[in-house]
């Protein structure tokens, strides 16, 4: 998984009235947990800017001026409800040894031959959370939609990967093909023949 350094600088008080001061200053307030204490320092908003405003999963390295680093992951973010600027942000701890579960972006690829026939491609699960070492931690989990036709499902057993484990039930589905108004009820042999006439006819499909 790629990842992102954040450069900052230790709290040295972590009062309300230094919070205050840091934010006005254009800082914003941080913690990470996960070690033998939690660690308090401070990083400038824009230095957030690749990590939070992305639909991109990333760990992070944590850089600080005293010359420590640590490497992390979000953890949690809380925005001023009227600004939306970014008023605290919690990291948690990597270590290459233990296991982390983290929320990974689905990749769809292929093309549908469901789709191709007039269904609409609903994507059920945007994200999915795995439990894996670091390393292991893939950029994305790519769903191959090629197979579905009007009413198939992709299960998240389909997906399986011997370098993580998914935490959603068995029966999860990712995606489906569902009929739309304009599509017709086909046989699969009608299916086979329409799929190799929509590649040159079809314009591409909507997807939701």
């Amino acid at each position: 998984m790629k990842s992102i350094t954040i450069n900052g600088s230790q709290r040295e008080s972590v009062g309300k009235k230094a919070t205050k001061a840091l934010r006005n200053a254009g800082q914003v307030p941080c913690v990470l947990y996960g070690g033998d204490k939690p660690v308090h320092f401070y990083s400038e908003e824009l230095a957030f800017k690749n990590l939070v405003y992305t639909p991109n999963a990333h760990t992070v390295v944590i850089s600080l001026e005293n010359g420590k680093t640590y490497n992390a992951i979000l953890q949690d973010i809380q925005f001023n409800p009227v600004t939306d600027k970014i008023m605290h942000v919690d990291f948690y701890q990597l270590y290459e040894d233990k296991e982390i579960t983290m929320n990974i972006p689905i990749s769809f690829v292929g093309n549908s031959r469901g789709v191709k026939n007039g269904g609409v491609l609903r994507k059920n699960l945007r994200n999915l959370r795995i439990k894996a070492l670091p390393a292991n931690l893939p950029d994305f989990i790519e769903a191959d939609i090629t197979p579905l036709k009007i009413g198939g499902k992709l299960y998240i057993t389909t997906l399986q990967n011997d370098a993580y484990k998914f935490m959603h039930p068995d029966n999860t589905v990712v995606c489906q093909v569902r009929r739309s108004r304009a599509s017709v009820d086909v046989s699969d042999d009608d299916e086979e023949e329409a799929v190799d006439t929509a590649e040159a006819s079809t314009p591409e499909a909507t997807q939701e």
